[in-house]
């Protein structure tokens, strides 16, 4: 009992980061600089989350040699960051033939174990049986009197695995490493998880998550440490990078098994020791005592954004990185003087800094006054660069040239309706190859469904902002931008949402009441309900089939279109994959 009792508080620190898949150089700083960041605090224990020294995920680049060789040479390279500490990083690890997801425990200039992943998630975003084998044991780690396991993302949300396999020999501090990608209101049920794993496993838990984007998916941070009954110690911030430093008084745990009977009864049941555990001894002295005191900021309690406040930030996160990571500085946007591009805008204006984003108005012969002086005040408001573009005479020349071919109505059909769309989109890109901004498309959700939208015209660019925020929403989003600031003009808010391609022409001309339509389509697309279903839960019998074949007909255009944040559990490309060529309707 005496060795138990030699120290009581260990500290422990989480740095919730924003890597780059395949900057190895910048990971490497990254990873250096927070954690002699953390040393200086006096933590003992330093973890970065899931394949930190690469990014992630880094998808086919696994099925490349010579990435997973620079990633080895990497780790390689950090082994004498904080020599005199535990340093937890995410690595892909090559052994035995084989591939495995891991965290490096790093001690004392050497490389201590690589804790392989075992639970690989294959579904929504998650490809991992495709790269990863499957780890077949685990490791317990001993220092001074403390005992600890590391586990990796995906294995904590299983009952049994590792983490119930190291409970079961009995731990005091389970360190769980992450890549969690964000959807809307997903905090909440990681911290419900993570509060009855902590309470089942009577032990520490400590979750650190990344934060940041990559390609569609943006991570949330909001990384938690637990004690024992599964309460919240601290957490991290929303979307932002933070440094967690936490002091674990490690003799609780014992009080807490000595208290609790269901505890000691879990250490004697096999079926929760699915893994065998090895024991490693960490190669240090105890730490010296006492611990330095911790800054005030690093004790004040971070309050989790929620509702529309963190559905803003994921998208402003989303577009940020999209657009630094893959190499542009500042983008163009199609203004319209609608709610879609005003809040596409604002988005931009919020990730990029006004500066770095410019507003075209490109109105047509159809185009009301008040669009094009709604789309100036906004830009005004914003501080973003604007120009006017009139496409009417590129218009005319168009019609001209296809006359010869016959069938030119006087009044526009839809074919023209999307020519003008086209020009629009030519326009844009043209900007984009001259002066180098990447070009932001403003469709929403609920359009993209139903294919209310042109390709090669306001489909055309490099990230759609709003792929994956239903209309409804897109309001939503926009009146809590104005309660920030009021920079979007109150006409866009009340005016009826229309595209101008025609004379008078209005979006439910085209689609249902957007108040009947996102609810059916959330229904249809993320819950897969069938046609009885939908009309069992009250809907129109004819918008429902309605609303079925333009969803299913447009699947051809959305594989088209450009990546964007995701924000539901069931996002178009790389959540809900369906054939093109289909003819199953239901």
């Amino acid at each position: 009992m005496n060795d138990r009792m030699t120290q009581d508080v260990w500290r422990v620190a989480l740095a919730q980061v924003d890597p780059t898949v395949g900057d190895f150089a910048g990971n490497l700083r990254l990873v250096r600089d927070y954690a002699r960041q953390a040393a200086e605090l006096g933590a003992q224990i330093i973890a970065f989350p899931e394949l930190v020294i690469t990014g992630y995920p880094p998808e086919d680049l696994l099925l490349k040699v010579s990435f997973i060789e620079a990633a080895r040479r990497a780790l390689f390279q950090l082994v004498d960051t904080v020599p005199d500490r535990v340093l937890i990083v995410g690595v892909p690890w090559a052994q035995g033939g084989m591939l495995f997801n891991s965290a490096a425990v790093l001690a004392r200039g050497d490389l201590v174990a690589v804790v392989p992943k075992h639970h690989l998630p294959t579904y929504g975003v998650f490809d991992e049986d495709r790269y990863f084998a499957r780890g077949t044991e685990t490791f317990r780690f001993l220092w001074g009197n403390l005992r600890f396991g590391v586990t990796i993302c995906e294995d904590i949300w299983y009952p049994i695995g590792p983490a119930s396999s190291l409970a079961t020999h009995g731990i005091d501090l389970l360190v769980n490493i992450n890549g969690s990608p964000y959807h809307r209101g997903k905090w909440h049920q990681r911290q419900t998880m993570l509060q009855t794993r902590a309470s089942d496993y009577g032990c520490y838990l400590a979750y650190v998550n990344m934060v940041g984007g990559q390609d569609e998916l943006v991570f949330d941070g909001n990384s938690l440490v637990l004690d024992p009954n599964g309460n919240v110690l601290f957490r991290g911030a929303s979307f932002e990078e933070d440094l967690i430093v936490v002091d674990i008084p490690v003799t609780r745990v014992l009080s807490s098994w000595l208290h609790d009977p269901r505890r000691r009864w879990l250490a004697r049941l096999e079926s929760h020791a699915h893994l065998p555990v090895s024991d490693h001894p960490i190669p240090l002295p105890v730490p010296e005592h006492p611990l330095p005191p911790l800054p005030d900021h690093l004790r004040r309690p971070r309050v989790p954004l929620d509702g529309v406040a963190e559905v803003y930030r994921a998208l402003v996160t989303g577009v940020r990185d999209y657009v630094r990571k893959t190499g542009f500085r500042t983008a163009v946007i199609g203004l319209s003087g609608g709610i879609d591009s005003s809040l596409t805008a604002c988005i931009a204006a919020d990730a990029l800094g006004p500066e770095n984003v410019t507003g075209l108005s490109m109105p047509s012969r159809y185009s009301s006054r008040h669009s094009i002086d709604d789309a100036e005040a906004l830009a005004r408001n914003l501080g973003i660069h604007f120009h006017i573009v009139p496409i009417e005479t590129v218009h005319h020349a168009f019609r001209e040239i296809l006359a010869p071919l016959g069938n030119q109505p006087e009044e526009p059909d839809v074919a023209d309706e999307n020519l003008q769309a086209r020009i629009r989109g030519t326009i844009l890109m043209t900007y984009s190859n001259r002066f180098g901004p990447i070009v932001l498309t403003t469709g929403n959700k609920s359009e993209m469904a139903c294919g209310y939208s042109t390709l090669y015209g306001d489909m055309a660019g490099g990230f759609g902002v709003l792929k994956d925020v239903p209309k409804l929403l897109v309001y939503e989003l926009a009146r809590y931008r104005n309660s920030i600031s009021p920079v979007i003009p109150e006409r866009v808010f009340t005016k009826p949402p229309s595209a101008e391609l025609r004379p008078n022409q209005k979006d439910v001309d085209t689609l249902p009441p957007f108040e009947i339509l996102d609810p059916l389509l959330e229904l249809y697309v993320e819950h897969d309900m069938s046609r009885e279903e939908l009309i069992r839960q009250g809907f129109d019998p004819a918008i429902v089939d309605r609303v079925i074949a333009m969803v299913d007909r447009a699947e051809y255009k959305r594989r088209q279109a450009p990546p964007g944040v995701k924000l539901s559990p069931r996002a178009f490309g790389r959540d809900r994959r369906l054939p093109i060529a289909n003819w199953f309707r239901g």
